[in-house]
């Protein structure tokens, strides 16, 4: 015997099937955006008396990049507030593999253009080297509006996007080249089920660190917070567990630098 159903029948049937799944869907969404019910996430947060901004790990280690290269040609901190606000532009402080045409890297630099190979643009010491050797061929670069300098460099087809970006490039300056000391601030949760063969890396970690900065003496406050913030930066990636220096200390659960008078001003300890 067949069963007939009405045409409404079938159209209500129909509807609270759609309405089940939409609403299925939204408790998804709406569970994905909780904070209490979502896994902590890796990233850094910038405080300056300029103001505050929200890095994840890789946008801060190429911010600490940028910063370690321009001390290492000693270049005044308008050099790296520059290169800051061209970097936000082009790639939003990424190493990208893509762009227009064939533009790659943190500042979109293009090989057929005579920046170099893509496997050397893709190193970010090198691209931030190559737009620093070519910012101090402007001339007056220096007296120049921070967009003027990097359309200088850049020859953008939108160059006067880069003014938008002055702000937030002035914030990471202070903070990324130690003049703004305890200024970087990240956080890396521990895995639920670590691995007991995970050390950390120091020596490789002040080899990548040498390698932009050309060395990891402390002459000064100002280049011993660089160094401190380019490993809380990059400390995720060597497995260090605790930077100290100048009184303080930084750990990876821990969302501020405390207070710790075994640092001295002498040294940037790295572990």
């Amino acid at each position: 015997m067949r069963v007939h159903f009405s045409r409404s029948v079938i159209v209500i049937v129909v509807i609270v099937v759609v309405l089940a799944v939409a609403i299925s869907l939204l408790v998804v969404k709406l569970l994905e955006q909780v904070e209490p019910f979502s896994a902590p996430r890796a990233g850094c947060t910038v405080k300056t008396p300029d103001g505050e901004l929200d890095l994840d790990v890789e946008q801060a280690q190429i911010a600490a990049t940028i910063a370690a290269v321009a001390a290492r040609r000693r270049l005044p901190e308008r050099a790296a507030i520059i290169a800051y606000a061209t970097a936000i532009q082009e790639s939003k402080l990424y190493n990208l593999t893509y762009g227009d045409r064939d533009s790659v890297g943190v500042f979109q630099q293009r090989p057929s253009q005579g920046w170099g190979s893509v496997k050397q643009i893709m190193d970010p010491v090198y691209s931030t080297n190559r737009f620093f050797a070519a910012l101090v061929k402007v001339k007056n670069y220096r007296k120049l509006p921070i967009a003027d300098a990097a359309q200088a460099v850049q020859r953008s087809a939108g160059g006067y996007a880069y003014a938008d970006h002055e702000p937030n490039a002035r914030i990471l300056a202070a903070a990324f080249t130690g003049r703004v000391p305890k200024a970087v601030h990240c956080v890396f949760p521990s895995p639920a089920s670590p691995s007991p063969s995970r050390r950390a890396d120091v020596s490789e970690a002040r080899r990548a660190l040498a390698k932009a900065l050309g060395g990891t003496a402390v002459p000064s406050v100002k280049r011993g917070w660089l160094i401190a913030t380019w490993a809380v930066a990059h400390a995720d990636k060597y497995g260090l567990r605790r930077v100290g220096f100048d009184g303080a200390a930084w750990s990876p659960a821990s969302d501020d630098w405390r207070p710790d008078t075994t640092f001295t001003a002498r040294e940037v300890s790295f572990a």
